[in-house]
C-alpha cells in the first residue's frame, strides 16, 4: 500500500474550506438596526450557495483518496481542484455584487460572514496555487 503525504497546498485548501464553511453561517449583510428593524441575509441566499457547495466539494475531494485503500483516486487532480474553487469564487464574488446593488455592502462588524468566507477563498486560491506548483511524486 502506497501512503501520500496530505502536502501543503492540500492542507491550505482543506483550512481555507473550513474557514469558507464557518463564514457561511453569519450575515453577510445587515440593513437597518437604529431606527429601523434590522435585516440580514447569509451565504444561503442567491449565489452564494455555491460557495457552500464549493466549500464542501474541495472538503471532499481532500479526504477521499484517505478512504480507499489503494489511496488513489481518478478524480483527485489539480483540475477538479481547478473547477471546485472556480465554483466557489464566482458564485462569492455575484454574490458580492447583489448585495453591492442592493446597498447592503458592509465592514466586517455589519457582514462578518463575507469577511470570514472571502478569507476562506483567498486561503483556496493560495493552496490551489501551493498545488499546481508542487512536483508531482515519483513512483
Amino acid at each position: 500500500m502506497k501512503r501520500r503525504a496530505l502536502g501543503r497546498g492540500r492542507l491550505l485548501i482543506t483550512l481555507g474550506a473550513i474557514a469558507t464553511l464557518a463564514g457561511t453561517v453569519p450575515p453577510w449583510w445587515t440593513v437597518g438596526g437604529t431606527v429601523t428593524p434590522a435585516f440580514s441575509g447569509n451565504a444561503f441566499e442567491g449565489s452564494g450557495i455555491l460557495v457552500f457547495i464549493a466549500s464542501l466539494g474541495l472538503l471532499a475531494l481532500v479526504v477521499l483518496p484517505f478512504t480507499r485503500r489503494e489511496r488513489e483516486a481518478a478524480i483527485d487532480r489539480p483540475s477538479s481542484y481547478v473547477l471546485l474553487a472556480a465554483l466557489g469564487i464566482g458564485g462569492f464574488i455575484l454574490r458580492v455584487l447583489e448585495i453591492n446593488g442592493m446597498e447592503a455592502l458592509g465592514l466586517p462588524d455589519r457582514a462578518p460572514g463575507l469577511w470570514l468566507s472571502g478569507a476562506g477563498l483567498a486561503i483556496i486560491a493560495w493552496g490551489l496555487a501551493e498545488l499546481l506548483n508542487e512536483r508531482p511524486a515519483e513512483s
